[in-house]
């Protein structure tokens, strides 16, 4: 089964706490976002492969650790997901970015794909899905199985909040992916919405409520 793995630092209980109140405005709500993300992108990309590099330091030669080279592409479930795209680039500055749109059918809720651009070496890459919140799971559950038909394999999720019962659906439908977030929250309500949760993250991100 995938693995959870929730922030356990205190600048991330922080500036969640501070994206939850109503009160923050749309740019420091837009600019809490990024830097969460970045935040959670560190413990995400813990596992890249390294090897080594000689450099010339100020005082001597030495065989010091780079990237391997490991291929990244950051998918944003639109439209929220924008919001954590540049603070996942401004840790892996050569990650590509694809981008997924989708529409929730009126009579089953359920979420259906209608637009994904990605890099054309997609399936070579390792994929991270980002979106602010992990309600239902079924956004994340449908881009993580269009990245899947698209041949990608090794596909992480991050989030900012996440409530069990989404959990429980992406480690149910995808044991292979591993989930990444800043907090899970304690239940949905009967809208659907994450409790205590911060709202609409898109709305709040976009200033469009």
């Amino acid at each position: 089964m995938g693995k959870l793995f929730v922030m356990d630092h205190p600048l991330v209980a922080h500036k969640l706490t501070i994206l939850r109140d109503k009160d923050t405005s749309v740019k420091d709500f837009r600019e809490l976002v990024s830097e969460i993300g970045m935040l959670i992108t560190y413990e995400a990309t813990r596992d890249l492969p390294l090897t080594v590099k000689s450099v010339e330091t100020p005082l001597c030669q030495a065989d010091m650790p780079v990237l391997a080279g490991k291929k990244i592409a950051v998918v944003p479930i639109l439209r929220a997901g924008l919001g954590l795209v540049d603070g996942v680039l401004r840790m892996v500055p050569s990650a590509r970015v694809a981008h997924i749109g989708m529409y929730r059918d009126e009579e089953t809720l359920e979420p259906h794909v209608y637009f994904c651009k990605t890099p054309k070496d997609i399936a070579e890459r390792d994929i991270l899905i980002v979106d602010p919140m992990l309600a239902t799971g079924g956004s994340a559950d449908a881009a993580i199985a269009e990245m899947k038909r698209r041949g990608c394999k090794n596909i992480k999720l991050m989030v900012l909040v996440a409530v069990p019962q989404g959990i429980a659906r992406i480690q149910s439908c995808h044991p292979d992916v591993d989930i990444y977030c800043g907090a899970v929250d304690d239940h949905l309500d009967e809208h659907g919405y994450i409790v205590p949760g911060l709202g609409d993250a898109g709305d709040r991100i976009f200033g469009t409520k």
